[in-house]
């Protein structure tokens, strides 16, 4: 299936220049949005991995099908003052200043094999934060998984060290 015919594409938002990728058509097609969760589980099917973290929002809706299908935990990141117990935060930079991500304390034990899932990588702000929380949290990283990939904006430079799958990219598009 050519998951990229199921992405629409919106140029001019959220602001001139920028062509939006948007993964709400995807998800609306049970066909394309099955094929995607099931492609996510054959990759990581036999990689004993012990938790998926997700990254607020659409992050949760890739990395909770694959929790489940793999029956194991799936851990929220989320933006700062969204998590009710005590947490962890790392700050990342935006095009127009800087967020705060938080994970629980408790989400990872030290060891665990950890995939983190979301639905895009652009600039590998979120990405990168969440990377240092789960290694701050003791995890080992198996992977990076995306739906969609921007290489040009060159996301994966900020993640050294963890290895990136994504299922499409729209390079210079």
């Amino acid at each position: 299936m050519d998951l990229k015919k199921n992405i629409r594409s919106i140029p001019g938002w959220p602001i001139d220049g920028v062509v939006f990728r948007d993964l709400t058509t995807l998800m609306q097609n049970p066909e394309a949005f099955a094929y995607s969760c099931d492609l996510l589980f054959e990759r990581y099917r036999d990689k004993g991995i012990d938790k998926i973290v997700g990254i607020d929002a659409r992050g949760f809706v890739f990395g909770g099908v694959l929790a489940y299908k793999l029956g194991i935990g799936f851990v929220p990141v989320r933006k700062k003052g969204k998590l009710p117990c005590s947490t962890l935060q790392e700050s990342y930079d935006l095009e127009y200043g800087t967020d705060i991500l938080e994970i629980h304390e408790d989400a990872i034990i030290p060891g665990d094999k950890v995939v983190i899932v979301d639905d895009l990588i652009a600039t590998g702000g979120t990405v990168g934060a969440t990377v240092k929380l789960v290694k701050k949290l003791g995890g080992h990283l198996i992977e990076c998984a995306f739906v969609v990939e921007l290489p040009d904006l060159k996301g994966r430079d900020r993640i050294p060290g963890c290895p990136v799958f994504a299922m499409v990219a729209f390079e210079g598009e």
